[in-house]
């Protein structure tokens, strides 16, 4: 999940529900906070502020600084310090990389936000586990904006980021009313949260342009280990004619082997075929 924060190598993940998430085409890993047992605070985009909200930072939807001190009748002591992601943050090279919360930020933000009681010996497991879900999120984007990169030899990186698990998407709709005539084929269970990523892609100049990419978390029960496993279903919007082509000639190319052994050609001549972007 988006639950970034602050502006500032890859990150340790120690546990073993984090390695337990299950990396597919369709769809790709999630966020692991649809736990009951585990509420977790992402950043909601919210319509306004009353007297007694803090200022928000506008690229996250969360405060400006959140406390690292513990909470009143706090039991355990949470580690303050914070893990540097590898999702590079802003325009600018300067601008680093965007940093993810500590355990005890991460305590904090989840009782602001009124999330009842939080177990406090899971916080550190939830961090690691958000992390490490974070990275596979933002590989996914790498993913679609390779074409791109190709181009111009630069990667690209994350300018904001909101939570809006209020706002089912046309797509997540689309699969829930499927799943009434093609079970086996679409999931029931409707996303349990949804993220908003701003994406900066440059084109060669010096110049960025904002891409919004949508995604999607989803349930995937248990894995082979009895651990939760999670999904999620990321892509640009379609905000413009660019993001349209943008999704069509991905899941082209997704869908291109299946395509080549249908026909009876060889997987080694759709291999020889090149992209749109790569002809221009």
């Amino acid at each position: 999940m988006g639950f970034f924060w602050a502006s500032t190598p890859s990150p340790a993940f120690a546990t073993d529900a984090a390695a337990s998430a299950i990396y597919n085409q369709s769809p790709p890993p999630a966020c692991p906070m649809h736990n009951k047992d585990l509420p977790v605070a992402c950043p909601v985009k919210k319509t306004g502020l009353s007297s007694d909200d803090e200022k928000l930072n506008p690229l996250t939807n969360m405060p400006y600084d959140l406390s690292t001190k513990k909470q009143p009748g706090q039991k355990i002591d949470l580690p303050t310090e914070r893990t540097l992601s590898t999702i590079p943050r802003g325009e600018d090279q300067g601008q680093g990389v965007w940093e993810y919360p500590s355990p005890q930020q991460m305590l904090n933000a989840m009782l602001r936000k009124g999330k009842g009681d939080v177990p406090e010996d899971a916080v550190e497991s939830m961090v690691n586990i958000h992390n490490f879900l974070n990275e596979g999120a933002w590989e996914e984007i790498e993913q679609w904006e390779e074409p791109y990169t190709q181009q111009t030899h630069i990667q690209p990186r994350l300018l904001k980021f909101t939570g809006r698990p209020d706002a089912i998407s046309p797509r997540a709709r689309y699969y829930n009313f499927m799943s009434y005539f093609f079970p086996d084929k679409y999931g029931s269970e409707l996303p349990f949260d949804r993220h908003d990523w701003t994406v900066l892609r440059s084109d060669g100049a010096g110049n960025w342009k904002e891409v919004r990419y949508v995604i999607d978390y989803y349930s995937g029960g248990e894995d082979q280990f009895g651990l939760p496993a999670f999904y999620l279903d990321v892509r640009p919007g379609l905000d413009n004619v660019d993001n349209a082509v943008q999704r069509f000639n991905h899941w082209k190319e997704i869908m291109r082997p299946t395509w080549e052994k249908a026909m009876g050609h060889s997987p080694e001549a759709g291999s020889t075929l090149v992209s749109a972007a790569e002809k221009k």
